[in-house]
Formats: C-alpha cells, sequence, structure tokens
C-alpha cells in the first residue's frame, strides 16, 4: 500500500434511486426487445420477464434508444428511468431464432490488435472470426474476445497469446436480429396445442402462475395502434386466469389520425371504444426521445398509484407528466392544444397533453365515453379501482376456497374486507366500502352446492372535472366604498 501523506480523494459513482415499488397492480408490456444485448438472448422470447430495476431490465432483455425497433425499451425508460417505478413485466416477441439476418463475409479492419463489426444486433454466440483470406477459424476467448461497445457493437480484441498475430484484417460472419420481421401476428401471439407454448398476448395468463404478481395495465406502445392487436389487448384483459381484470393502455395512430378534430373519427371507427382501455392522442418527447404516449400514461398510473399504498384512487389526468413535448408519429410535427381543443378530445373519450403550468396529462374519460355513462365505467380512476378491488379480493381469500362453508369463514370474509375499506376509507383513498353476507343472495340450493355470495359496494371520488365559479358584479360594493355606511 501506497504511503499516505497529505490529501486523497477518492471517487464513488453516482448513486441511483431504486425504483419505487407499486404494491398495486403491475404494467405488463409486450412488445420487442434489443435481445442481442441481454444476458441469454435465446431466453427471453415469449416468456413473462419481471423486472424491479432498470438495471434488471436491462440485464434481462437489452436496452436500447433505437425505440421504433425495440418497443419494450420505451416502458423501461418510462417506468424505471424517468418516473423510477417498479416492477414491470415484459413480453418480448422477438425470436433471435427467426426474427434474424445471416450476414457473411464481412471484413473488419484492426488497429492495434482491435476491430469493430460496425453493425447493431449483432448475436455474438453467431459470430465467426476468420483469416483474411477464409483459410482459418478462430476461436473466441482464445484467439481473440468478443463484447459490445458503448454503442452496442460488437469489439474484437485479439489476445497476444492466439494466433491472429499482427494481422491487419480478419474476415467474419454472423446472425443480426432483425425487429423488422416481427409482425402483428406475433404480437397478437396464439397457442400451440402440439408444443403446449404460448405466445404473443396468450402469455396475460401467464403472469400471475408464473411471477405471483396482479395484473394492472396491459399495453403494446408502437403496436396498439393497429386496431386488431388493440382488440385482442381489450379481449385478453378480462377475466385472465378466470378471475383478474386489467385496464388496457391504447394508442391512436397519429400518422392517420394528424389533426385533432379527425381523432374522434378515427377512434370510433377502428373500435376504441371498450369501457376498459384507455384511449391517447398523440405521442410525446422527452428531450430527444420520441415515444408512444401510453408508455408514459401506464408509468403515470403506476407511480399515482405507489403514493397511495397501491390503490388506484387518483385520476392521472392533471398530473404531471415530465415530457417535452407532443408530436405525431414522424417525430418532427408538434402539437399544441388549447383547453377547448383538448377539451373536445375529452368529450370523446381519448386522453391527450395539455402544456398548461407544464405538461399535464389531460381526460378522465375511458374509452367507453361518451356511450357509457355510469361512472364506473366512465371515468378512469373508478374503472381502475374496480379492477384492483375484485383483482385484490381474489388474492386475499383465494387460499379459503374449499375451506368449511361455516360463520368462520364468513365473518372471517366480512370483517377483514370490512376493516381494509375503513382503512382506505380514513386515508381517503375511497369515499368508503363495505360487504355483506345476505340471506337473499345465498339460497339453500346455492349454499348445499358449495356456493357462497358477498356482496360489495365500493364508494371512489369521482374527479372534480368542472370548477364553476359564478361572478357577479355588485355596485354597492362601490358606493360603500366611495361615501362608507354601515
Amino acid at each position: 500500500m501506497a504511503y499516505g501523506h497529505g490529501i486523497t480523494i477518492l471517487e464513488n459513482g453516482t448513486a441511483v434511486s431504486p425504483a419505487v415499488k407499486t404494491e398495486g397492480g403491475v404494467q405488463i408490456v409486450i412488445g420487442t426487445a434489443p435481445v442481442h444485448l441481454a444476458d441469454d438472448p435465446f431466453a427471453v422470447t415469449n416468456v413473462p420477464i419481471l423486472a424491479n430495476s432498470f438495471a434488471e431490465a436491462q440485464k434481462k432483455l437489452g436496452y436500447s434508444e433505437s425505440y421504433s425497433k425495440f418497443t419494450l425499451c420505451e416502458s423501461m425508460f418510462a417506468s424505471l428511468q424517468m418516473l423510477g417505478i417498479s416492477p414491470v413485466v415484459f413480453i418480448n416477441v422477438l425470436d433471435p431464432n427467426t426474427h434474424k439476418t445471416a450476414v457473411a463475409d464481412t471484413v473488419v479492419t484492426l488497429t492495434k490488435g482491435v476491430g469493430k463489426i460496425n453493425d447493431e444486433g449483432v448475436l455474438l454466440s453467431k459470430v465467426v472470426v476468420k483469416s483474411a483470406d477464409g483459410t482459418k477459424t478462430f476461436v473466441r476467448n482464445t484467439d481473440y474476445t468478443l463484447s459490445f461497445g458503448t454503442d452496442g457493437k460488437p469489439i474484437i480484441t485479439i489476445l497476444s497469446t492466439g494466433t491472429i498475430g499482427a494481422a491487419s484484417t480478419v474476415k467474419v460472419s454472423f446472425d443480426k436480429i432483425d425487429p423488422s420481421k416481427v409482425t402483428k401476428a406475433n404480437i397478437i401471439g396464439g397457442y400451440d396445442s402440439s408444443t403446449g407454448k404460448y405466445t404473443g398476448t396468450e402469455l396475460i395468463q401467464k403472469v400471475y402462475p408464473m411471477l405471483s404478481v396482479l395484473p394492472g395495465s396491459i399495453l403494446a406502445p408502437g403496436w396498439s395502434q393497429y386496431p386488431d392487436v388493440a382488440a385482442v389487448l381489450v379481449a385478453k384483459a378480462k377475466n385472465i386466469n378466470g378471475c383478474f381484470n386489467a385496464d388496457v393502455v391504447l394508442d391512436v395512430d397519429s400518422a392517420a389520425a394528424t389533426k385533432y378534430e379527425n381523432v374522434p373519427t378515427w377512434k370510433n371507427d377502428n373500435g376504441y371504444t371498450s369501457e376498459r382501455s384507455f384511449v391517447l392522442w398523440p405521442k410525446v418527447k422527452v428531450g430527444t426521445k420520441v415515444l408512444w404516449y401510453s408508455a408514459v400514461f401506464a408509468a403515470l398510473n403506476s407511480y399515482l398509484d405507489s403514493q397511495t399504498e397501491g390503490v388506484p384512487s387518483k385520476s392521472p389526468s392533471n398530473k404531471s407528466l415530465s415530457i417535452s413535448g407532443t408530436v405525431l408519429a414522424d417525430g418532427t410535427t408538434e402539437v399544441y392544444l388549447d383547453p377547448p381543443q383538448a377539451n373536445y378530445l375529452n368529450e370523446n373519450g381519448l386522453i391527450t397533453a395539455l402544456n398548461w403550468g407544464g405538461w399535464k396529462a389531460w381526460g378522465n374519460n375511458t374509452g367507453g365515453y361518451p356511450n357509457t355513462t355510469d361512472p364506473k365505467d366512465r371515468y378512469i380512476n373508478l374503472r381502475r379501482i374496480m379492477n384492483w378491488w375484485g383483482n385484490s379480493f381474489v388474492e386475499a381469500f383465494f387460499n379459503n376456497v374449499d375451506d368449511l362453508t361455516d360463520t368462520r369463514l364468513i365473518q372471517n370474509i366480512v370483517d377483514n374486507e370490512n376493516l381494509r375499506a375503513n382503512g382506505y376509507a380514513s386515508r381517503n383513498y375511497i369515499a368508503g366500502a363495505s360487504i355483506e353476507f345476505r340471506e337473499d343472495l345465498n339460497p339453500q340450493s346455492d349454499i348445499l352446492n358449495g356456493k357462497i355470495t358477498f356482496y360489495t359496494k365500493i364508494g371512489g371520488y369521482t374527479p372534480a372535472e368542472n370548477i364553476v365559479n359564478i361572478l357577479e358584479f355588485d355596485p354597492t360594493f362601490m358606493v360603500g366604498a366611495l361615501f362608507g355606511g354601515e
């Protein structure tokens, strides 16, 4: 150890705040990942991946800011970096075994024993390095090492103990992933009865059995603007595993609907009208990054949930988005709406963003509005509360299934649910809730067949969407000021 005399300065790496945990339902995001950058590129296709931090997501799935190619990275950034919220479940459908392109006989120049494969998406395990004349194949970690540079392109470093020697060039062949080969059919996915494998949206039903996390929001940034994908997402969000429900965060195609006044027509013509959906327009910018709004909006909802112990009680409308602008699909045409224009979208069941004292999410209504006016199906926060309350009830009492139908079982459920309701009401997350076991809902025939029914009432708060102040000029104030008086 060096002799110490004087002043010594040491530096630690910058501490990154851990992501805030949400105790409610999680986001389930379906799309494509840069799996060539993952620890195991061939083990993360069509399997739910849980990430509790950005570093974990990057390690398991890779990360790239080429968002148009790798759509899962938008949610990695929005949730795990920008808003610092976790966990998030990712379902990658990009298969390096099939969504790939072979590249042969590329010459790489070596400078001081180091060369770069100037291509993206390279699968390191598929790289073959040969001599310049192609007659000799070199061995990785014996003749050279191979790793990704900071730009995501492979670096070849010659080992002095190997046989490449002082060669100035080598010839390489490799496979690289090709996200352009991923189609809507891959996102939609299906079930293969011959192999027993699930793909795409079919994996939503595997999230809870595999990861033990409740579904909250389902989204597919970069894909949900396609009506057939959106329709499947909505269908898959209902009755997951026979008992859970989720909301669906959808994007309008802002390449097709380029003017705000045309967006409601596009929404209705393409069937984005489910009360379980939140429909967004246009895209958003964070600095130079352009993201589908769904990635940011779903992250915002999760962030708000984390402030209320997982209870999705808050409306996302008029909450800060931490964005720098809104744009159309081209990523350059900026969109600035004033309140009347934004309200026109709101009254047609659309959510947008408003730059009014900073960029805010703007809109309380689900995609079902104005066709549905039932508060629980109209307002985003009430729809989410209904989903979450039912999901959490299932999780809380599933272990009681097949217990004896006696007063102890019934009282346990009633007491615990009412206690939970009172606690949330006292913290102002809900207006109130109560559960009953009523004789009129439990005829003897049901009880003899092993069925018991509870009745729960939930009171959430509707958002104060329209605050009105009536102004009236009163001349008596002026007279009193001028002449005095009692």
